[in-house]
C-alpha cells in the first residue's frame, strides 16, 4: 500500500514513551508502533525510492552499553535513504515534537574531512558550496554539524571560508510541529518537495567527499 499518513496515535506514542521509556510501555504500545510509525515509515520509504535511493529505518533500540542513560528506547523514528550513515544521505524523523528533515553527512571518516577541506579551500568548489548553503539558510535551513573551535592546521586565520573550514561534518534541516499533515499524504509530498531543495548539498558532499575509504 502507498503512504496515507503516519497513524492518528503516532504523536501520542511518542509522547508516552518521552514520559514512560520501559519495556512494559513499549510492550504494551508495541502494536501502535507497528501501525501508526512504522508501516507509514516505510511505505513512504518506498515511494521515495525511486528519486532519492533506498531508505533504511534504524531500529527503535538504543545503543546503551557506553551511555549513562540507559533508556532502552529511541524517543523519535528516522530513517536514512540514498546512502548509508557516514555517507551524504537525506534524513526524516517523526516524533512528540513532528516532523523533521535533513541531509549530508552525519559522521566523516579521517579520510572524508581531508577531502571535504580540499574541496572546501578551492575557489571554484568552495564557492560553490557557499552558494548552496547560502539558499538553503535563507529558505529556513539551519546549518550544523560537528565544528572544531580552533582552526586547522595549515589553514590561515583570514581564509574566506573558514568558518566551513572548521567542520568535521556537514549537514542542514528543518523541523514542523505536528499537524493534521503528518496523518495525511501531505506528508509525503512535504518529504519528496524539502528534500529536492536540499539535493544541491548532498550531490556536493558526494561529488566531493564520498562515502569513507576502506
Amino acid at each position: 500500500m502507498g503512504f496515507t499518513g503516519f497513524g492518528e496515535h503516532a504523536v501520542d506514542f511518542y509522547d508516552g514513551l518521552e514520559a514512560d521509556n520501559s519495556k512494559a510501555y513499549w510492550t504494551d504500545h508495541k502494536d501502535t508502533y507497528d501501525q501508526d510509525v512504522r508501516a507509514p515509515m516505510l511505505a513512504m520509504l518506498a515511494e521515495l525510492e525511486e528519486e532519492f535511493g533506498a531508505g533504511k529505518l534504524f531500529r527503535p533500540y538504543r545503543d546503551v552499553r557506553f551511555s549513562h542513560d540507559k533508556s532502552p528506547y529511541k524517543t523519535a523514528a528516522g530513517a536514512l535513504a540514498g546512502g548509508e550513515l557516514g555517507e551524504s544521505t537525506y534524513y526524516v524523523q517523526i516524533s512528540a515534537n513532528g516532523l523533521m528533515l535533513a541531509g549530508g553527512c552525519y559522521r566523516l571518516a579521517t579520510d572524508q574531512v581531508a577531502r571535504y577541506r580540499t574541496a572546501v579551500a578551492e575557489d571554484r568548489r568552495g564557492g560553490e558550496l557557499v552558494k548552496v548553503l547560502a539558499k538553503l539558510t535563507k529558505a529556513g535551513w539551519s546549518v550544523q554539524g560537528d565544528v572544531m573551535k580552533t582552526r586547522p592546521r595549515g589553514v590561515e586565520a583570514d581564509h574566506p571560508r573558514l568558518d566551513l573550514l572548521r567542520h568535521r561534518s556537514l549537514h542542514a534541516s528543518r523541523a514542523w510541529e505536528p499537524g493534521d499533515y503528518l496523518h495525511e499524504r501531505e506528508c509525503l509530498t512535504r518529504v519528496r518537495k524539502h528534500w529536492r531543495a536540499l539535493a544541491p548539498l548532498t550531490a556536493w558532499l558526494a561529488d566531493h567527499v564520498g562515502p569513507p575509504s576502506g
